[in-house]
């Protein structure tokens, strides 16, 4: 999928050479989509499928192994099967298109459109042979040919006309084939067709001829089954008269072993079990009253249809057993929507047919679809393991089959069993997510303890209790992540409404758990730790994280390799308290500060990572420094507006006292101007210079008198090949060497003002007389030099007026870690590539072009970039995009035939 390039856009600016291919793809995605609908699995390489409204395909494999694809139409989906065993998905639209899907590529192989409405569809097991049926009552027989990559029709079809005459039954006109079950242990031969209007036949490819009818007169019932009913308190046999009419099949399946019993669902809100091992009738029609029997799951005149019905198989050790119908509709008119499950026995064919106990599944909202995953290493594959349930919007929950089949109350009835949420890799929604982060190890600086000791590098298969076996485990990760070598590369951090923190190793398009992070500091209590996170911050250099919550707190944590007693201290700008604490191995908070009650908005940290800016809610401003557990300064600079901080910038100032104004240079006699400043930029557009040493304001503009919606600003270099941009747009760390130091410094400076000073202006952005701030609104971009906004001057170099509401902001770096082209992000959910430093429009795609996504109000929360990649919450999904080809080193996964 290509970012769209625009005509006359490409811009003839420094950064436009530098961008190559302009190639957008879906790098990495986790979770179910909002619009899921159907479901398909793939028993032998353990592989889920889950279809959308919008013409989107969910894969799902074992060690969160999770893949999309999407097709060229955004049409919801009917039908969705696997060709067993060889990495090919079949996919039937409601615009009657056929797709084989290549899990190995990710690719649409083939695709065919249908001429007429297709109303069934079954994929023959272990083949690639597949049958069709239509509106009009006809049976055809599909190949996909895997050397050509097509799709064949075969010429052997069956019309509704030729098998009617074939099974003596006469017919008045065409109607539509609404189920097709190829019969259990016969290759594909024989097929049970079910048409609208009732009949059924078992139908013979290889022979060509009808095996069994069933249908229309053979409603003499042998009897209802006692149990069914919720209210069912004895046996009870329910003659049906004979001339009642022939009824509409909404659902069918097999419900025996060997496919001598079909169950088919009716719009009545009736199940009829029927027996398919009786020769078909020729002539004259027989009384067949043995070969049905009735279920019915309320006694109301007005019932829901069964508009669903699959079987799991009892012990193949004990055949009495029978086995678990699950049904979804048969309940009167009103009732509480429910997944129900009988547990049926028979120890005499459909004579001896006895429902043992009734279950009733309640769904975590509307139904979708449901499918049971069978046992893994046994023969056995008509017995189910597990049942997953789809429900609206995007609800996927899962049951232990043991639980299912096995726990009982008294009066015959089945105890709840526990549903369970799907296992997400990033969870999004339970808890919520507030805030995000990605960022690149990749830089000059080399952390002094190696991440790659806390992958955990064995199965992530999610917990599950008892003895349980989780039974998605296809998919096969790139080689490249199971390396011993290998480095991590890139992490993804998330911050929560709980408090929590969780980090993971996003080197490969399967992301790793390495870290959670409580909200309370090990066993201290404090006010505010459990308020939501609001604002993260990460120092490679020496592995330093910084996490500010709406409370104001501000939690500090280090890596530790090794367990062990260290101490935690909690500063404000009043008192400092002191606990012994027992850390464990990982990250360890060990400071905590707190100087504003305000929520937290932005945070930085100087290169070395001792040092730390906040940005609050209240447009306050505060410097922590970690290792000598103070506060070093808390201002306001908003002018007593209350406007929310919305950026900051640590820039190191190289300049000669001719060059500062008045009022700089009595900073400078007094010993307090330093090497180092800190920009932070108000919402109101206000941007203000600090001492990061003394916190005194050096200089405060509006940049525009108009604006109240800045989104972030950059500091860019477009000259000098030293420093390195900082914003809150593109949150890595700054890794650019220390620049020299003032010879003017005033040598009498207190001992402690001069440590801050020092630590504030390692791996700072140092100055250049071409450095450039960007600041981005909601509808323009400014450009200024650097050098003249210190000095006082606010006026712009360049202005841009942005067409769309700009919500989210990002830098794209070359390879040399400089800035080269700017990402915005639209509230329309658009996404454009600009050159630096001139603004051109170099490309430009959108979510819903890439991901079938809708910009939803406040999504720019959870947006954040590292070098082109993208990473973004939707719901309970989440997706990084990779914007440039050349860039995107995410490792695609592979599901190759075994």
């Amino acid at each position: 999928m290509l970012l769209q390039r625009r005509g006359g856009g490409n811009g003839g600016g420094p950064g436009a050479g530098e961008v190559a291919q302009l190639d957008a793809q879906i790098a990495l995605h986790y979770g179910v989509p909002y619009a899921a609908s159907v479901m398909g699995f793939d028993p032998v390489q353990r592989l889920l499928a889950v279809g959308t409204l919008d013409g989107r395909i969910k894969i799902f494999g074992g060690d969160n192994i999770e893949g999309l694809l999407i097709s060229p139409k955004s049409v919801p989906y009917k039908y969705l099967q696997f060709i067993q065993n060889q990495g090919l998905l079949v996919a039937v639209s409601n615009e009657n298109e056929i797709q084989v899907w290549n899990l190995e590529f990710r690719q649409l192989f083939h695709f065919s459109q249908w001429d007429v409405n297709i109303t069934a569809f079954a994929v023959i097991e272990e083949t690639f042979f597949m049958y069709l049926g239509d509106e009009n009552g006809l049976l055809s027989v599909l190949k996909y040919d895997v050397d050509d990559g097509k799709l064949l029709k075969m010429p052997y079809n069956v019309t509704i006309h030729s098998l009617s005459e074939a099974a003596g039954v006469s017919l008045l006109d065409t109607q539509p084939i609404v189920g097709i079950l190829p019969q259990p242990d016969t290759l594909g031969t024989r097929v049970l067709i079910a048409f609208e209007r009732g009949l059924l036949v078992l139908w013979d490819i290889s022979e060509d001829r009808a095996i069994a009818v069933r249908g229309y007169g053979d409603l003499h019932m042998k009897g209802q089954v006692s149990g069914a009913q919720t209210d069912a308190s004895e046996h009870q046999i329910d003659n049906v008269d004979e001339t009642e009419e022939e009824r509409e099949i909404c659902s069918l399946c097999w419900a025996s072993r060997g496919g001598s019993t079909a169950a088919v669902g009716y719009i009545t809100g009736d199940i009829l079990l029927w027996d398919m091992t009786v020769s078909s009738r020729q002539g004259k029609q027989t009384d067949v009253s043995s070969n049905v029997v009735k279920l019915q799951l309320a006694s109301g005149s007005r019932r829901l249809p069964v508009i669903v019905l699959h079987w799991s198989a009892g012990s193949a050790k004990d055949t009495t057993k029978g086995g678990h119908l699950f049904v979804y509709g048969g309940d009167d008119m009103g009732s509480e929507e429910v997944l129900t499950v009988l547990s049926l026995e028979s120890s005499n064919g459909l004579e001896s047919v006895r429902c043992a106990s009734r279950g009733d599944l309640k769904l975590d909202g509307s139904f979708a679809d449901m499918i049971l995953i069978p046992d893994t290493g046994v023969p056995d594959k008509i017995r189910a393991s597990a049942l997953f349930v789809l429900t609206n919007p995007g609800q996927l929950n899962f049951y232990d089959g043991s639980a299912l089949f096995s726990g009982r109350k008294s009066e015959e009835v089945y105890a709840q069993p526990e549903a369970r949420k799907f296992p997400v890799a990033v969870p999004t929604i339970d808890p919520n997510i507030t805030v995000t982060d990605l960022y690149s190890l990749t830089g000059t600086g080399h952390p002094s303890i190696s991440l790659k000791k806390f992958c955990a590098r064995q199965s992530v298969a999610p917990p599950i209790s008892g003895n349980m076996k989780w039974p998605l485990t296809g998919g096969v990760p790139s080689e490249m992540s199971l390396k011993e070598d290998r480095a991590v590369e890139r992490i993804y951090v998330a911050g929560y409404q709980d408090g929590s923190v969780r980090i993971w190793d996003a080197t490969f398009p399967i992301l790793v758990p390495m870290f959670v992070l409580d909200a309370k500091a090990s066993d201290i209590i404090l006010d505010g730790a459990n308020a939501s996170v609001s604002s993260l911050a990460f120092c490679s250099l020496n592995l330093t994280f910084a996490v500010g919550t709406t409370s104001g707190l501000v939690r500090v944590y280090k890596l530790h390799e090794h367990t062990g007693d260290s101490n935690f201290h909690f500063v404000s700008e009043s008192k400092q308290e002191v606990h012994a604490v027992h850390h464990g191995r990982g990250f360890h908070c060990h400071v905590a500060f707190m100087a504003s009650n305000s929520p937290v908005r932005s945070l930085r940290f100087t290169g070395s990572g001792e040092v730390l800016a906040v940005g609050y809610q209240n447009g306050q401003v505060a410097m922590f420094d970690a290792s000598q557990l103070s506060v070093m300064f808390c201002v306001d600079c908003a002018s007593g507006t209350n406007s929310p901080v919305v950026s900051l910038s640590i820039y190191g100032v190289v300049s000669s006292a001719a060059e500062l104004d008045q009022s700089q240079k009595e900073i400078a006699k007094s010993g307090k101007f330093s090497t180092d400043v800190l920009l932070s930029l108000t919402k109101d557009a206000r941007l203000t210079v600090i001492d990061s040493t003394s916190g005194l304001v050096i200089n405060s503009h509006l940049l525009d008198q108009q604006q109240l919606s800045a989104v972030s600003m950059y500091v860019i270099d477009v000259a000098s090949d030293e420093g390195q941009t900082q914003s809150s747009g593109d949150k890595s760390p700054s890794q650019s060497q220390t620049g020299k130091e003032q010879k003017d410094l005033d040598q009498k400076q207190a001992q402690g003002a001069e440590t801050n000073q020092k630590k504030a202006s390692q791996h700072s952005h140092i100055s250049d007389s071409n450095s450039l701030l960007l600041v981005c609104f909601e509808d323009e971009a400014l450009l200024f030099s650097l050098t003249s906004l210190i000095q006082g001057s606010n006026k712009h170099l360049h202005k841009i007026k942005l067409a769309k509401h700009c919500c989210w902001s990002a830098i794209f770096k070359n390879k040399d870690d400089k800035a080269c082209g700017l990402i915005l992000a639209y509230q329309t959910g658009i996404i454009e590539l600009r050159s630096l430093p001139d603004l051109e429009i170099l490309a430009e795609s959108s979510l819903m072009h890439l991901l079938r996504w809708s910009y939803k109000t406040g999504m720019d929360k959870c947006m954040s970039s590292s070098n082109g990649q993208i990473a973004m919450v939707n719901g309970s999904e989440f997706a990084i995009i990779s914007l440039i080809a050349s860039e995107n080193d995410f490792r695609i996964f592979a599901m190759p035939s075994r």
